[in-house]
């Protein structure tokens, strides 16, 4: 017999705007007290330095984590000039200074090299793993770190403060992957000049943004179920860029048994027009819920991941 799992059956996404100094395990295990959720996780750790943006699944939305994975992220971040450290950011042992303080201008112009498709190496400090080993658990041992470079993609980066001659303020648009310290140092040593991250501020990732954004304290403060289930954003909500098709309830039934179920071609070619290229995952919903995400294969739907939610209005 199996064991009856502990807590209630919420499912949903939370868009947690996370604090200062608090860990992305702490920020979950806190959001699943709260709400008393049998399963939880986040998609994408923020440093504890970090603030901003960490979406959290509870319930049947951790099946969708991985597709949130992969999604495109928005940072804001201050680089302060003058000072180098180990993990590049403002925590870190200093490495380096420098009386260097570059103009806007120059900060500018140096700006358009890391856009596009970039070779990055990882910092040190980073959870990147070494033969089995985090690397920032070997370089917290005092060992020699040498990551190799890899591709990410940056969308955009743009200044969008100089408050004063030590610090700048950029904004950027990347894909998964991107280090942002490392883009710091980077930037640095473009311009002969030392620096380090002095703030860091996720604003999105995927469709979560500041303006769904709770924190921790408000979810605290709501103190009952009604409140609570008002922050809830819906499963689907990791599955902006995956085409969603509705289905009767009869297929329903079947995807739900884990059994396929065959489209007819105007439902092949609607699907078809809207995958992103070289995929083949499809939401299908019933009732307004996610019911299965399923590969598309020769005309029919075979489920790889199967929901079990409350149709809305239920």
């Amino acid at each position: 017999m199996a064991r009856r799992r502990k807590g209630d059956a919420v499912s949903g996404w939370i868009c947690l705007d996370k604090d200062y100094d608090i860990t992305s395990t702490h920020a979950v295990s806190r959001v699943r007290r709260i709400f008393n959720a049998q399963k939880a996780g986040h998609a994408g750790t923020l440093d504890p330095l970090a603030t901003g943006i960490l979406p959290i699944a509870l319930g049947e939305a951790t099946k969708t984590v991985p597709f949130l994975m992969d999604a495109d992220k928005t940072y804001r971040f201050t680089i302060a000039w003058g000072r180098t450290t180990a993990s590049y950011d403002r925590e870190g042992e200093t490495t380096d200074v420098s009386d260097i303080r570059p103009t806007l201008p120059q900060v500018e112009a140096v700006l358009p090299r890391f856009i596009g498709e970039i070779e990055q190496v990882p910092p040190a400090f980073s959870a990147v793993k070494v033969d089995g080993e985090r690397a920032y658990d070997l370089a917290r041992a005092g060992e020699t770190v040498e990551l190799k470079a890899r591709p990410v993609t940056v969308h955009d980066l743009r200044v969008v403060d100089a408050p004063d001659a030590d610090h700048v303020t950029l904004e950027l648009d990347c894909g998964k992957g991107t280090y942002v310290r490392a883009l710091c140092r980077d930037i640095a040593e473009a311009l002969g000049a030392c620096g380090h991250v002095s703030e860091l501020r996720r604003t999105r990732v995927g469709g979560f943004a500041e303006d769904s954004a709770v924190t921790l304290e408000s979810l605290e403060e709501f103190g009952h179920k009604a409140r609570l289930s008002e922050a809830l954003l819906p499963v689907e909500t990791a599955l902006d860029d995956i085409p969603a098709l509705a289905v009767t309830d009869e297929d329903a039934f079947r995807l739900k048994q884990g059994r396929p179920i065959v489209l007819v071609p105007r439902q092949v070619e609607a699907v078809k027009a809207r995958l992103k290229p070289g995929s083949r995952t499809v939401s299908a919903t019933s009732g307004g819920s996610v019911v299965a995400l399923c590969e598309m294969r020769a005309g029919r739907l075979e489920p790889s991941r199967v929901f079990h939610l409350e149709k809305s209005g239920d």
